[in-house]
């Protein structure tokens, strides 16, 4: 399904002059303008990314507690368990807190729930275990927690003390643990939309300044930080968080400290993923390099390897944990594919469900780890909100994940039928769920009810934002290079998309890849010829190759390093023919200066 497209207005004389003020190339001047900067200081700010625009750690509300109350139960000789999630943000806000903690001289250890059969979050028989083995320890949960409040009681009534540290939507009733720390609870933190491990990072920041002189870190603690912000940028990449404010600044840092300082296991993980050479990393090496991986182990059931991968400081067993990570990877792909056909027959056998504003899809034989991941793709393929079930769950309960498609708001759909389930979670657009399997027909009809009457996006009707209509000869290496001044990119600053129209074909469009599952094309465009490639588009071959005169193409221009050279390619994102040319031309209304922010594309699965 196609995308009507929505090119920013142009401005010649506002480009013109924004580019001879910050001597920066007219393309680069008409990407910052689409994006809301319409005065030079507004671009300027957009353009610089500074590590002392960070907002002080202890405006975070309950950070200053937590900071207190660990650093005491450190200097008291107790334990300190950090309990995380096991996706990346969590993975990677346990390793970061662990490190932390390891470095004061703290009995540190960590607990990962089992995905498939734990589930999401903090759980009543873990607390009690943890207990039992050691009642002082102190538990610290990360990326979790913050709807909690039966776990949290539980561990209130057994003596347990738990400092809970999350950020996802919480309920009006919160949980009764000695600390909450969370960006959105009420306070003066300016900005709320930190992932797990953004959080983590503000509370080790907060310990590191009392290990200190109290305002500053130790020199040491210092330097722990600046590598420490590496682990932060992967975790805020691939949870898909908003890419402004200070997450912008976390990943722009991070990418950088991820180069300079990884330990071994990220070394290792760099090294499987075909990173190890690179000189400089983009979001991108992380959501579809990185992230993929370390999800994998989580995903699988094996989160704690992902863990001690981030933490070991022993080269030979970070090697082989990441090798065992990278096959689990494989895996991972070759049942997402085969759910991913499943999902698309399930629909196609009940043609009904093409109809509703949502999908439902159920299935007995599929990995509870992976669903949430195809549900992404089912919901762009479709253009709906979608939820996936795997309906042989733990103890006869059924799990699902859902994922969000054009703005809805996933975490208020799974309110809204919280009767007919067991429980669930997560946010706008994202969330994971528990349902007796006899339930999911009433689920099904409760939901998709509740997109209907909510949601009024309709299928074949989303917009795609673009920044500006070019010609490919303006896409030169300098001045893609050029465009990643206004990176990192990823949620809600992607990468800029073009337009180019009355392009010819310059061959036959081909498939490529497993299953011929992609798309490769040569398109010439006022005598410049240029390579394209649209993943998970093979079915557009055939239809390119059968349109009738030149097409216009909207992608996402790269270039292509290649044995020390470099060519600009692009991404293709969607075609149309010429003739029937459906372009919104306008001011698009995304102020990405101003923080209102729009749709994004960046997923962290490849």
């Amino acid at each position: 399904m196609h995308r009507v497209w929505r090119v920013a207005a142009h401005d010649p004389a506002k480009i013109r002059d924004l580019s001879l003020r910050l001597r920066i190339s007219p393309l680069l001047a008409q990407v910052i303008l689409a994006r809301g900067c319409s005065t030079p200081e507004e671009a300027s700010g957009y353009l610089a990314k500074k590590l002392t625009d960070l907002h002080d750690p202890e405006s975070l509300p309950g950070v200053s507690a937590a900071a207190d109350r660990i650093v005491e139960a450190v200097q008291a000789g107790r334990r300190v368990t950090v309990y995380g999630d096991y996706d990346v943000d969590g993975v990677t806000a346990t390793s970061l807190l662990w490190h932390c903690l390891q470095l004061t001289g703290a009995t540190v250890d960590y607990y990962i729930p089992s995905r498939l059969e734990e589930g999401y979050g903090l759980n009543c028989d873990a607390l009690r275990q943890l207990h039992m083995e050691d009642p002082t320890r102190l538990v610290v949960s990360v990326d979790c927690g913050i709807t909690s409040c039966v776990q949290a009681s539980t561990a209130r009534a057994l003596g347990l003390e738990l400092i809970i540290t999350d950020h996802h939507q919480f309920d009006e009733t919160l949980p009764d643990a000695a600390v909450l720390v969370h960006p959105r609870l009420p306070g003066s933190y300016p900005f709320g939309e930190l992932c797990g491990v953004g959080v983590a990072f503000k509370l080790a920041w907060a310990i590191c300044k009392r290990l200190g002189d109290g305002k500053k870190a130790s020199p040491r603690m210092r330097e722990f930080l600046l590598s420490a912000i590496g682990l932060a940028a992967m975790g805020t990449i691939a949870d898909v968080v908003p890419l402004i404010d200070e997450n912008r600044i976390l990943v722009h840092f991070g990418l950088a400290s991820l180069v300079e300082r990884s330990n071994p296991g990220l070394k290792a993980l760099m090294r499987v993923a075909g990173l190890a050479d690179r000189i400089a990393l983009q979001a991108e090496d992380i959501a579809f390099g990185l992230a993929p991986r370390i999800n994998a182990a989580g995903r699988l059931g094996q989160a704690r390897l992902a863990v001690e991968l981030l933490t070991t400081s022993d080269v030979e067993r970070a090697n082989a944990l990441a090798t065992y990570l990278d096959e689990l990877n494989r895996n991972r792909q070759t049942v997402e594919r085969r759910i991913l056909k499943q999902a698309k027959e399930l629909v196609a056998d009940n043609p009904e469900w093409e109809q509703h504003r949502a999908l439902v899809l159920s299935h007995p034989d599929w990995h509870a780890g992976v669903i949430g991941i195809v549900a992404s793709r089912v919901a762009e393929h479709f253009q709906k909100p979608t939820v996936m079930i795997a309906i042989k769950g733990t103890n006869g309960v059924a799990q699902g994940s859902g994922r969000s498609f054009a703005g809805f708001n996933l975490h208020a759909g799974m309110t809204a039928c919280r009767h007919l389930l067991i429980g669930f979670g997560g946010h706008h657009a994202a969330a994971g769920m528990k349902i007796h399997p006899d339930g999911i027909d009433q689920f099904r009809t409760a939901f998709t009810q509740f997109v209907a009457d909510n949601h009024h996006v309709l299928p074949g009707a989303v917009e795609q934002p673009i920044d500006a209509e070019v010609r490919l000869a303006d896409l030169t290496v300098g001045s893609i290079n050029e465009l990643e001044k206004i990176g990192p990119f990823g949620a809600h600053n992607r990468r800029p998309v073009f337009v180019a129209s009355h392009c010819e074909l310059a061959g036959t469009p081909k498939k490529m890849g497993e299953g011929e599952r992609h798309l490769s094309l040569q398109v010439r465009h006022f005598g410049v010829s240029m390579r394209g490639v649209a993943f998970g588009k093979g079915e557009w071959a055939d239809d390119i190759a059968e349109s009738a005169g030149p097409i216009s193409i909207c992608f996402q221009p790269t270039i292509n390093r290649f044995q020390g050279r470099e060519k600009v390619e692009f991404h293709l994102i969607d075609w149309q023919s010429t003739e029937v040319r459906s372009w919104v031309t306008e001011d698009m209304g995304h102020d990405w200066c101003g923080q209102r922010v729009g749709l994004h594309s960046l997923s962290v699965e490849d």
